[in-house]
């Protein structure tokens, strides 16, 4: 399946990456320019639902989003290595400029000297402001102008459009653009990571089954996740399936079919799936799985994952979820790995929003970022305890929040 990676920054470079890109066939590039770097977060929400990646074309776009916790998709930025100073130092050269009073910005101060010093290039009188989180066009503009007036700099080097359009009027300044080989050098590893991303579907799904006696009828119930079975020496049944199979058999690990089978003819059953890259880490997973099954209660079933993520899912007895009083709330805890006084603050927020939430709603009542409360509403709608039901316009610009519905 063919990947389509988002190229977002200013209009000028993001015509030239596609152009760049497109030239290897490898990927469908999707043009997303923008006026001012301001306009990033908008542009990369708004585009959420149609690329697979993000690729911006340059650090401060890309720590823009990142900040914002509105990434959801692969993501990378170009960065502006030490040949593309050194082409723009010779076309600056080639034109008669000096550039031995030089001030740079976005780029690491000893990248910028290694630079220099290879091309033979004094570098007693250059000025380096390298990026960090928070920095602005505005604190980029005033450390050219403070060079220029502090130490007569002649020329400003900036990565930044914004900063450039500033700078050309006050002074001799040059914008650097993304080599090539940056280019593609970048695109072919988003295209790597975006690709792996789309293999989820085909990532091992190692499960473990542990039952208090022989079950003839095992193979049967196990149809619909394909795969193979075998007993294992220490009694547990293995199988090995994909993920895709296993999210399509338990409605995206909401419910588990093979478990009201199981408990239906077994006082105890317990089901681990472990979820992993490699058939290694899978089984791992799946080890940590069944214990923590067996913790639950008598009859339980665990999906776990990378990043310490275990989702619980127990029996419903009647082929549908049962229903959540205050008393579940523990219990419903374990299940999404949350802690229950969050759920009992979500909760409180639900009867003041009975009709839905968004991402902002929850963040403000359990004061949280808004990347943590979309990270609780992600584990509750993977566990069927939130459903986005519709966005909320407001004549918003860029794309609208998702409501949310809570069955607490």
């Amino acid at each position: 399946m063919s990947v389509t990676i988002g190229i977002v920054g200013p209009e000028d470079l993001v015509h030239r990456v596609v152009a760049v890109g497109s030239e290897s066939g490898s990927a469908v590039l999707a043009a997303l320019p923008y006026q001012h770097e301001s306009e990033t977060v908008a542009i990369v929400e708004e585009a959420q639902e149609r690329v697979d990646a993000f690729l911006f074309t340059g650090v401060v776009p890309y720590t823009a989003a990142t900040a914002a916790g509105v990434l959801a998709r692969p993501a990378m930025y170009i960065s502006y290595d030490g040949a593309t100073l050194l082409r723009a130092l010779v076309e600056l050269l080639r034109l008669g400029h000096d550039v031995t009073r030089t001030s740079i910005d976005t780029l690491r101060r000893a990248e910028v000297m290694e630079t220099l010093t290879e091309a033979k290039l004094p570098t007693d009188h250059v000025h380096v402001l390298p990026y960090r989180p928070g920095l602005t066009s505005d604190d980029i503009v005033a450390f050219h102008r403070s060079a220029r007036e502090r130490h007569d700099t002649r020329v400003a080097i900036t990565c930044l459009g914004s900063a450039f359009h500033t700078l050309e009027t006050e002074m001799q300044a040059v914008r650097l653009a993304p080599s090539r080989y940056s280019i593609r050098s970048a695109l072919q590893t988003l295209v790597l990571t975006t690709s792996g991303r789309h293999a989820g579907d085909a990532q091992v799904a190692l499960g473990l089954i542990e039952l208090p006696e022989p079950d003839d009828r095992l193979a049967d119930d196990l149809v619909t996740l394909g795969g193979s079975l075998a007993s294992l020496p220490d009694g547990r049944h293995l199988l090995v399936t994909t993920r895709g199979l296993l999210e399509q058999a338990t409605e995206r690990f909401t419910r588990m079919p093979l478990l009201d089978l199981l408990a239906a003819r077994h006082p105890t059953a317990h089901i681990g799936f472990g979820l992993g890259r490699t058939a290694a880490e899978a089984e791992s997973l799946a080890r940590r799985a069944i214990n923590r099954a067996a913790s639950v209660g008598a009859v339980a079933g665990v999906v776990s994952m990378a990043d310490d993520v275990d989702i619980v899912i127990e029996p419903d007895g009647e082929g549908r979820p049962a229903e959540r009083g205050p008393e579940s709330l523990p219990l419903l805890a374990r299940r999404v790995g949350l802690n229950p006084q969050t759920l009992l603050r979500l909760r409180e927020l639900v009867a003041a929003l009975p009709d839905g939430m968004t991402t902002h709603d929850v963040a403000e009542h359990l004061v949280v970022q808004q990347r943590t409360a979309r990270r609780v509403l992600k584990r509750l709608e993977r566990a069927g305890v939130a459903a986005p039901i519709g966005s909320q316009q407001q004549g918003r610009t860029g794309r609208p929040p998702t409501i949310y519905r809570l069955h607490l």
